[in-house]
């Protein structure tokens, strides 16, 4: 497995798990972060594993391994906007990329601030 195709497997684990960070995905999928560390490091993740979390979040091995879209009009608009933006991410520097994480995680929280606010509130 490439690096680039064992990122994008993490990604889609915590889109499934909902996971914001590594430390998050480590206790999702009931493994220690050493462990997701090691699979990073292996470039390499249990096959046993995903099949599991395929069957408990109801997606195709194809989409969770491959980004393949499943075979419904949802998936593949998703998938495909998915793989378009990975693409795109790929192409930038590293620098870039950072920013870019920074953006998302700002917007995030501004997300969480503006729901808790919705939920005093309401």
């Amino acid at each position: 497995m490439s690096t680039h195709v064992l990122a994008a497997v993490l990604t889609r684990l915590k889109l499934l798990t909902g996971a914001q960070s590594d430390a998050e995905l480590s206790r999702a999928l009931s493994v220690s972060p050493q462990t997701l560390s090691s699979w990073k490091v292996r470039d390499s993740i249990p096959y046993s594993l995903c099949i599991d979390i395929a069957r408990q979040h109801a997606c195709s091995l194809d989409w969770l391994l491959l980004g393949q879209a499943e075979h419904n009009a949802t998936s593949q608009v998703e998938a495909s906007w998915e793989g378009d933006m990975l693409e795109r991410l790929r192409t930038l520097s590293p620098s870039d990329r950072q920013a870019i994480l920074l953006f998302i995680k700002d917007k995030q929280r501004i997300q969480q601030l503006e729901q808790q606010l919705s939920e005093l509130g309401g």
